[in-house]
């Protein structure tokens, strides 16, 4: 699938990312997302199953598997 970001001659590939959200306030990183990423710009989009099934996991979430560091700009 050809990138949908302008003037970018990139292929989109299906790949796993980390994916990054604010969720009630707090910042979330779900890991091992699957989304379609252009080879030249990076550009990743994701399904719209899997993005039901992030905001189902949202909802139901329980502890995090391990919490990680964050930083401000400041």
């Amino acid at each position: 699938m050809k990138c949908s970001i302008k003037n970018c001659s990139g292929e989109c590939q299906v790949r796993e990312i980390p994916h990054t959200v604010r969720h009630h306030g707090q910042v979330v990183v779900i890991d091992h997302v699957p989304a379609e990423v252009c080879s030249v710009c990076g550009d990743a989009v994701l399904s719209p199953e899997t993005a039901r099934h992030i905001e189902q996991l949202l909802r139901s979430a329980g502890r995090p598997v391990r919490e990680v560091p964050l930083y401000e700009y400041a």
